[in-house]
């Protein structure tokens, strides 16, 4: 049996964001699925280098801003995708305070846009749509976040994502249930891997910093987060999307995806692990204690439901996912030689051989 019950061969795809990080690998994996892949991202690149432009897929192209509604509406007209990726976002916590109104209207009039278009564009089954674990009322707990908690958000970014699933539930309820059209929403922990040159992000700031002989400062030594690497999350939304695909509307909810219990470290711990996988260079760690904007001390997902229901489970322990994701980086630092593919590949030999739901 392919991957994913085959469901994605041949199938018209839209991703928004697919120039972003997750968006970038999420293309070519539907590319290796043998999906026609569309494309709808900002003009501007998202980071410098691009994952996305490294790729060099044969993905349609298309730029505009996901508040712009008509040349969103445009590109779902003429792509005419049966599938729907919703990847699009203001994804960064510290810019959200420097830009409060971007971050609002990106992430939910952005998804509203994406919500509506797809509603009136018969071609479209299925739609999923991208948040974050941020969504939850923070209450510190020890314990993983369910679905069924209380939906939130402290910081600008949390709160825009925790509305983003608020106008989810509202156009499900309203339409979608009537219009026969599966809407589900999926929630992501803290996603590693090469490619990602964001700002303010733990990796991201180590590579580059290494890369040129520069130290790296931790702003939150000790807050406690949930690692896992960008495939394992991917290979979630894929599995919704192929049970929306089936016509299965029980799949049409919430989703968690994080790693498990072992993969639930602090932010110190894990450039120690990170710092042991690049032995040409080091990290000096400079711990700061000074923080000026909230951030959550303890986040992590109670992911039962989807391993449950869905039969989803981590593939990569935390320790392969530092490697694969430092790995990455050396070679493309060391050599400019790209492992996404070759990655990817790797991703799934190992699925198949954990045997993994979505891979058997």
């Amino acid at each position: 049996m392919r991957q994913f019950n085959n469901i994605y061969e041949c199938k018209k795809v839209l991703v928004t964001g697919h120039t972003g990080f997750k968006g970038s690998w999420l293309t070519l994996w539907l590319e290796q699925l043998g999906a026609n892949v569309c494309g709808f991202s900002r003009y501007e690149p998202v980071s410098e280098p691009l994952h996305f432009a490294l790729l060099e897929t044969n993905v349609s192209d298309f730029r505009g801003d996901v508040r712009e509604y008509d040349k969103l509406f445009y590109t779902i007209r003429i792509s005419k995708p049966e599938i729907v990726f919703h990847l699009a976002a203001q994804p960064l916590v510290r810019k959200s305070y420097s830009n409060p109104l971007e971050t609002f209207s990106t992430n939910v009039l952005g998804t509203a846009n994406l919500l509506e278009a797809c509603r009136t564009t018969s071609s479209v089954k299925a739609v999923v749509v991208i948040t974050t674990d941020k969504v939850y009322e923070n209450r510190e707990w020890p314990w993983g976040y369910r679905e069924t908690d209380t939906l939130g958000g402290h910081d600008p970014y949390a709160a825009s994502k925790a509305c983003a699933e608020i106008v989810a539930t509202s156009f499900r309820n309203s339409f979608y249930e009537k219009e026969n059209l599966l809407l589900a929403t999926c929630r992501a922990g803290n996603v590693i891997g090469g490619g990602d040159w964001a700002a303010d992000r733990i990796v991201p700031d180590m590579v580059r910093a290494a890369a040129v002989g520069k130290t790296t400062v931790i702003r939150m030594p000790h807050a406690v987060r949930p690692w896992e690497h960008v495939l394992e999350p991917l290979a979630g939304y894929l599995l919704v999307g192929q049970r929306l695909l089936e016509g299965k509307s029980e799949f049409a909810q919430a989703w968690n995806f994080g790693p498990d219990h072992e993969g639930i470290v602090t932010v110190e711990q894990l450039a120690e692990y990170a710092k042991t996988h690049w032995n040409a260079l080091t990290f000096d760690l400079q711990r700061s204690e000074t923080q000026k904007l909230h951030e959550t001390s303890h986040l992590s997902l109670d992911c039962s439901k989807a391993k449950r229901q869905l039969g989803w489970s981590p593939v990569w322990s935390l320790e392969e996912t530092v490697k694969h994701t430092i790995d990455w980086y050396r070679e493309y630092y060391e050599n400019k030689n790209v492992m996404t593919r070759e990655q990817l590949v790797q991703f799934v030999e190992d699925a198949k051989v954990r045997q993994v739901v979505w891979a058997n």
